[in-house]
């Protein structure tokens, strides 16, 4: 029942191009069988007649070129060459020109009113009239038209008297018949055309759908937790695009699992050692150090030292959570970068004098910018701490402070280390990414500092960015927008 359901599904692309296919041949038919049918006779009878007026047009010219005899050849070479009937008679009915070749037509014609035609062409406006009279088993297509008017003389009669008009007869063909081999011809062409545009919108559906049901069979092992999974090719493409995005998407989901686990063993590492620490310490005090005073606030330093690092993995964990979900609203204030970085590495003097690294400070002239000055600050300070994580033994970051495109200050942290991997550049921003080339020194810290620097720059929408080559060092910078002083 399940795969009826889904064979027979209405909703479905392929079920809808068959529906589509079949309507289109339908509509074409119909056309078809209206045009051919319906209105056969008008088309017919606006043909005949467009036909007939041409004819006389050229038996007009004729006349006006070559003359009369010259005419009635015409007449005569038209009337042999054709089913018309032409005749030329004066104004008050007195025979002019006949053709040669009469048979059944002139008898036929001589029992015509063809004073019908005369008399509503004197009453016309019109120079030419035309009616359709009955003839045999048909019809008739009768038209006159001057092919000369004489107005000479004031006597209506006498002007009508050296008058010619031209009489052209043509019989209509027998439509109904041709209509009846038409209609016969239409209903195998319609059995014909439906069957070829079932045939194809089967083999369109087919071709199209294919493709998407692979997609689809692929995206449900993705969803299972199967990732790295490939989407196949296809002719088409747009779906084509889909599969490559689609793929793209796969390979990104793995790693991003693979970040996820990383994720929770770092940060189930980072909270157990603190948290262990403090057990430890804590059930030392309880049975060895609780007399001693001097132990027992070594033990409680200890304890104190890693409930600090265990606060700061915390903060840092829900502050980033916050940014990343912007629910934190910068306090943008004017201020000057360079005194702002000037001032926060006199923090860092102690690991000059005791550790031996070397701050260099590049910078001058004062940049004012609006910004949010805590957090750009604390974007500074953790950029120089990764540096100080990962430099060279020269032990060296070099801090550049700088006007780019007049507009623009940009900030570099530069460090001699070992440097980044080409592969690795674009992950280093992510939350516990190790980078294989780094050599991490010992230092405290939870592990989000770049994280938090990026989130802190899209808050603020400033470019960023890494340039890194291995074995010499990297360069970590952003760019803020220098504020316009008023003059």
């Amino acid at each position: 029942m399940r795969n009826n359901k889904k064979r027979f599904d209405i909703r479905s692309l392929s079920f809808k191009l068959w529906c589509y296919f079949i309507l289109f041949a339908a509509l074409l038919i119909a056309l078809i069988w209206l045009l051919q049918i319906y209105f056969m006779d008008s088309f017919y009878e606006d043909m005949k007649l467009r036909e007939t007026k041409k004819m006389a047009q050229g038996l007009i010219d004729e006349y006006k070129r070559n003359g009369k005899e010259a005419m009635s050849r015409k007449i005569n070479e038209i009337s042999s060459g054709t089913d018309s009937y032409i005749r030329v008679e004066t104004g008050d009915g007195r025979v002019a020109i006949l053709p040669e070749y009469n048979g059944y037509k002139q008898e036929y014609l001589y029992s015509l009113q063809s004073s019908n035609l005369r008399q509503q062409l004197e009453s016309s406006t019109f120079p030419s009239v035309s009616v359709i009279v009955p003839y045999q088993d048909n019809q008739l297509l009768a038209y006159a038209t001057y092919l000369y008017k004489a107005e000479d003389s004031n006597n209506k009669d006498e002007n009508m008297a050296n008058s010619y008009i031209l009489y052209m007869f043509s019989p209509l063909s027998p439509v109904k018949s041709t209509i009846s081999i038409l209609r016969t011809q239409l209903v195998y062409i319609t059995f014909i055309a439906m069957f070829l545009a079932l045939s194809m919108a089967l083999y369109m559906a087919n071709m199209i759908s294919r493709p998407i049901k692979n997609i689809t069979k692929s995206a449900e092992e993705m969803g299972k937790g199967h990732y790295g999974v490939q989407f196949r090719p296809s002719s088409y493409s747009e779906i084509q695009n889909l599969s490559e995005t689609l793929s793209k998407a796969s390979r990104e989901l793995e790693k991003t699992d693979m970040y996820q686990k990383d994720l929770i063993a770092n940060v189930s590492h980072d909270l157990r050692t603190p948290l262990t620490m403090i057990r430890s310490y804590a059930e030392m005090i309880r049975d060895l150090s609780g007399n001693n005073p001097e132990k027992r606030n070594q033990h409680l330093g200890v304890i104190i030292e890693e409930s600090d690092r265990l606060n700061i993995l915390v903060n840092d964990m829900l502050n980033l959570s916050r940014m990343q979900q912007r629910k934190i609203v910068l306090e943008k204030s004017e201020f000057d970068i360079s005194e702002s970085v000037r001032t926060l590495l006199t923090s860092y003097d102690i690991l000059a004098e005791n550790d031996g690294y070397k701050f260099t400070y590049n910078n001058n002239e004062s940049l004012p910018v609006f910004a949010d000055k805590a957090k750009i600050t604390q974007v500074i300070s953790n950029l120089i701490n990764n540096a100080v994580k990962y430099c060279g033994d020269d032990k060296e970051i070099i801090i550049n402070v700088k006007r780019v495109a007049r507009s623009k200050v940009r900030c570099e942290v530069i460090d001699h280390g070992q440097g980044i991997a080409p592969d690795e550049v674009n992950h280093v921003w992510e939350r516990y990414y190790k980078s294989s080339t780094h050599h991490v020194r010992q230092t405290d810290g939870s592990g989000l500092g770049l994280s938090i620097v990026r989130e802190i720059l899209n808050l603020h929408k400033a470019p960023y960015g890494v340039n890194s080559k291995l074995g010499k060092g990297s360069t970590f910078w952003f760019e803020l927008e220098i504020l316009k002083t008023k003059k």
